[in-house]
């Protein structure tokens, strides 16, 4: 995301919590996303922005391999600031040997001894047969909470949200990261029968793509989120849309810029639900910015 807004110097202020579903922990309603710092900054500057988010209490911290250089970056950092951290990442694999490897990797270049949370990464474009199949990627995971490596199990997704509801109907999953935002809730619709079920399962909700993602997904320089490519410039009207949505704990965004996170930082501590006319006005946006975005995450539905 960009912006000019200006920022009110409120960081006296505590960053408020939420539970986080049944892992029992409380986290931070703004997680730090490390993908513009992994591929888009100089590790310097990267680890000065991972820090500086840490002091201002994003202490969710969400990272992944697919990141260019942010898990390495971290590893600089993660040593002398692991208990004020909670820790993410991920595996981008149906298989279960790859995934164990992943996790194995991972901590190699984060310099811990456990995660506190790893997610099969973006399942929605996996075969969910594979992933729960004995030799798939969430019985890997479980084998490795039970060697106390990671502490909590979960899925990511960004399309197909049918995969999810099958993955929570047939796993012990802990917490989902899905897309969350005021046009994607007119394509994939994640906020509606998969919060429903997470809801009843108390699986804990990470929302990102709050601001629809980057434009062509792509994170290696600061370039406008795509809600703004469709002329609307309100980020954090659609932050509170995310953070409004039952269920959800916090709202993973990834930054380029102390400014920035600075200023994402400012949403969280004033946040307030939106009102019944804030949220009409959005959804009538969101069904516009929806109809030229079309499925950009991929498919709705490919079993049809």
């Amino acid at each position: 995301m960009t912006t000019t807004a200006s920022i009110t110097q409120t960081t006296h202020l505590p960053l408020p919590h939420r539970r986080f579903g049944k892992t029992g922990e409380r986290v931070p309603l703004l997680g730090l996303g490390t993908a513009p710092g992994g591929t888009g900054l100089g590790d310097d500057e990267a680890i000065r922005l991972f820090n500086r988010a840490i002091d201002l209490g994003v202490t969710y911290v969400d990272t992944a391999p697919l990141y260019g250089r942010a898990q390495k970056q971290l590893g600089e950092i993660v040593p002398s600031r692991r208990e004020e951290m909670f820790l993410v990442s991920k595996a981008l694999t149906e298989d279960g040997a790859e995934a164990q490897r992943i996790v194995e990797d991972s901590l190699r270049d984060l310099k811990t001894d456990y995660l506190d949370l790893v997610f099969v990464h973006s399942v929605g474009s996996h075969d969910v047969e594979k992933i729960l199949s004995p030799t798939g990627s969430l019985a890997a995971l479980r084998a490795v909470k039970q060697q106390g490596l990671i502490r909590h199990i979960g899925v990511s997704a960004h399309n197909n949200p049918w995969k999810v509801l099958r993955l929570l109907e047939e796993s012990d999953i802990d917490v989902l990261m899905i897309a969350l935002n005021f046009a994607d809730h007119f394509t994939y619709g994640f906020d509606g029968d998969v919060l429903s079920m997470a809801r009843e399962k108390d699986v804990a909700v990470a929302a990102m793509k709050v601001y629809g993602g980057a434009t062509d997904m792509k994170y290696d320089q600061p370039i406008a989120s795509a809600v703004q490519t469709g002329g609307f410039t309100d980020y954090e009207r659609a932050l509170r849309y995310a953070l409004g949505l039952p269920g959800v704990g916090t709202a993973v965004v990834g930054v380029f810029s102390e400014e920035e996170l600075e200023q994402n930082v400012e949403w969280i501590r004033r946040y307030q639900p939106l009102t019944v006319e804030e949220e009409e006005n959005l959804l009538t946006q969101g069904r516009q910015i929806a109809e030229q975005w079309g499925p950009h995450f991929g498919p709705v539905n490919d079993s049809e």
